[in-house]
């Protein structure tokens, strides 16, 4: 008995000795003063200044601290923010982050066979890439876009992996420097490491699908053959939260589209997303990216599909900001290693069964190979496709786009259990989002397309007092909205949810609108076996595109745990984001025939009547727009601001990094709220809040302000 204490107790001591090796040699600061300020502090204390991330925010190392470390460099910290310039600091914690193709380590060296040519392409695979060339509905319509002159000619793409072949033969002709950056050996080659099981191959397989060159004699073509393509070498290395946003703010007036095929572990366990400066290189990047029509991030939806995971899980592919795309087989199934998610906006074809063709592109060594597979492959193919309808129409917004992918999205030959039709007659479904992306037909809408009309996000808090979920139970909590600001017409949808549960994996969420489009925010996941659950996680549908947001919406919790597998819902808080005016009144003559948006009516309306008499306790909290912008503020541009908080018995004012639309909390982004006057708000539900090196050496502590912005509309959310 004592040797079994032992060896638990061996064996808890290990798990949190290999969970805390995560802190890196590297920080964030927010230096004021410039440049020439940044380095001389930096380096009075030890630091090598890496780059800039933001403005006045830097990128350091020290050559004294442990590149993986348990301890956190605390003296070094606090010598570093007792300079009156160090206005903020935080030690990095290294992430983990996967390539999201299943690795088969095969080369597959370019056929010197010359195949028949169709389309009058010489280019030698061409004939045997199907999801490109065999019409009939079935592949994603590029050809209409080439015959008709778009080759994604001016759009510039940059895949953010573990580097690029610049000089592979069918590559070199496209290679743009200007997109290019290596973050892990801090130079402007994006050259891969090359070892002998050729492990950093993914960026420039990526790099193919969209922009190899066309008619060459040489392996493949690229989607957008005529666009300019870049790499960021970011993955092949400890990955940081400032590594992230360095590598998703390189040079956005430039880039106009970053692919992405890795984000948090795929293992069906794993709960995470971007830290405060990932999120916010994303929201200045669709804020200020492209001269203020905002940077195009594609997102691969996950590989996790066979350990049962959820994309929803991923604050990547959940973020809106993001166009998150899934994966179709050659015969339109759903692949073994799809997710099933909400989030997912549209689909394009990838690698499926053993029997089924994958996908041809350009490998290491100026090779080329047939086998390159999984979501990986799905994001650089809408990749280019998006690069192809910026040629037809340069002026989209990045909200342009996503609107652009959903009315042209193919469900046809898509096979898919969960097809539904939501509240405007559009064909959705978890696995396909929208359906297969067609290239031509977006290009032939851009053309004609008008801006959609400005973005608006109403608030709605129902007002949860720890509502339990007994294991084996289902609980159903309606939320009635009558006005929301100014949001007549959906995009995103999101449920930002806290709750608590004995076993995380077991718990199953699902958002029925009032048009009665139910989706499935969360499903069981087998492997999550935390007790952790959720706080404050802004789940995202896009699945109620178009709808009216009026009437009662429904949040239905299910814990499929064991007889003590208890849980409980903490705060529920609902975030509609859409548009006063139908885009349809700009456009009225490019829109495809939709269904009248009409609510549908629920069954057992009596039981509906009373359960709506019982809810009236819910009641509902908005938050006027309008009241909030007078709000003492301070505008750091119009979508992504610096909010001053007094902080208590400080002579100082913390500047926080914002969030206008989520965040992410998780073991290593842990702060308490405050509101704008200073007065506490409640505590983050999570068990960590302070670790030392994220707070200054001077009282002065670093906190985030969740709130939400869109055109000088400010929201603060105190959950």
């Amino acid at each position: 008995m004592a040797a079994c204490t032992v060896s638990f107790l061996l064996w808890i001591v290990a798990l949190q000795w290999i969970s805390a090796q995560d802190y890196s040699s590297q920080w964030a600061a927010h230096i004021e003063g410039g440049l020439k300020i940044a380095k001389t502090i930096t380096e009075k204390h030890g630091f090598v200044l890496l780059g800039e991330i933001f403005p006045d925010y830097y990128h350091l190392e020290h050559s004294h601290v442990s590149k993986r470390s348990v301890n956190p460099g605390i003296e070094h910290h606090k010598k570093l923010t007792s300079e009156q310039n160090v206005k903020w600091a935080k030690q990095q914690k290294i992430l983990s982050r996967s390539k999201r193709d299943y690795l088969t380590y095969v080369r597959d060296s370019r056929d010197s066979k010359r195949f028949a040519i169709k389309g009058g392409l010489n280019d030698p695979k061409w004939p045997k890439m199907w999801y490109l060339n065999r019409g009939r509905d079935m592949d994603m319509n590029v050809q209409g876009a080439w015959e008709e002159g778009i080759t994604g000619k001016g759009s510039v793409v940059t895949i953010l992996d573990d580097g690029l072949e610049k000089d592979h033969p069918d590559l070199i002709k496209n290679y743009d420097p200007s997109a290019s950056y290596d973050m892990n050996n801090r130079d402007e080659d994006p050259m891969p490491r090359y070892d002998q099981m050729d492990t950093n191959r993914h960026g420039t397989r990526c790099a193919g699908e969209v922009a190899a060159t066309a008619n060459n004699s040489l392996c493949s073509v690229g989607v957008a053959f005529g666009a300019s393509i870049g790499g960021v070498r970011m993955l092949d290395g400890d990955v940081t939260d400032a590594v992230e946003a360095r590598s998703l703010s390189l040079n956005p007036q430039h880039i106009h589209i970053y692919s992405a095929s890795w984000g948090p572990d795929d293992d069906g366990k794993t709960v995470d997303g971007p830290g405060e400066l990932a999120t916010r290189a994303f929201l200045e990047g669709i804020s200020k990216g492209r001269g203020g029509k905002g940077s195009i991030f594609i997102w691969a939806s996950g590989n996790g599909g066979r350990e049962h995971d959820n994309c929803n899980c991923d604050g990547y592919t959940n973020a809106i900001w993001t166009l998150s795309i899934s994966s179709a087989t050659q015969n339109g199934h759903v692949p073994w290693y799809s997710e099933a998610c909400s989030s997912t906006l549209a689909t394009t074809y990838s690698s499926g069964s053993n029997y089924e063709s994958q996908i041809i592109t350009t490998d290491l060594h100026h090779e080329c190979t047939s086998n390159h597979t999984g979501t990986s492959a799905s994001a650089p193919l809408a990749a280019g496709i998006v690069a192809l309808t910026l040629e037809a129409n340069n002026k989209l917004t990045w909200r342009d786009m996503q609107h652009i992918v959903v009315l042209t999205a193919r469900p046809t030959h898509l096979l898919a259990s969960d097809w539904i039709i939501n509240g405007v007659g559009r064909k959705v479904s978890h696995s396909f989002g929208y359906g297969l992306m067609d290239a031509t037909t977006m290009v032939r809408l851009a053309r004609k397309w008008k801006t959609v009309p400005p973005q608006h996000i109403c608030n709605v808090t129902a007002q949860v007092f720890e509502k339990p979920v007994p294991a084996r139970s289902t609980v159903t909590i309606n939320l009635l909205v009558k006005e929301c600001n100014s949001v007549n017409f959906l995009e995103h949808v999101q449920a930002k949810i806290s709750l608590t549960a004995s076993r995380r994996g077991d718990i199953k969420i699902e958002l029925t609108s009032p048009s009665g489009t139910k989706s499935t925010l969360l499903a069981p996941r087998t492997h999550d076996n935390s007790h952790a659950g959720f706080h404050v996680w802004p789940f995202m549908t896009v699945h109620m595109w178009g709808e009216h947001p009026f009437g009662t919406w429904q949040l239905t919790i299910h814990n499929e745990g064991k007889l003590l597998g208890r849980s409980s819902l903490h705060e529920w808080c609902l975030i509609l984001y859409g548009t006063k005016y139908s885009p349809r009144t700009l456009s009225p003559n490019i829109y495809p025939v939709e269904q009248p948006l009409k609510p549908i009516p629920r069954r057992n309306s009596k039981n509906s009547k009373k359960k709506s008499k019982k809810s009236k306790s819910q009641k509902q909290s908005t938050t006027p727009i309008s009241t909030l912008i007078k709000q003492n503020v301070s505008s750091y541009k119009p979508n992504v601001h610096i909010v001053l908080f007094p902080i208590p018995n400080s002579s100082k004012l913390s500047p926080t990094l914002t969030d206008n639309i989520q965040t992410y909390p998780s073991s290593h982004r842990l702060y308490s709220l405050q509101n704008v006057d200073g007065r506490q708000t409640k505590k983050n539900l999570s068990p960590e809040r302070n670790i030392s090196p994220t707070t200054s050496g001077k009282n002065v502590s670093m906190e985030i302000a969740i709130f939400f912005a869109c055109h000088a509309i400010i929201i603060l959310n105190t959950s």
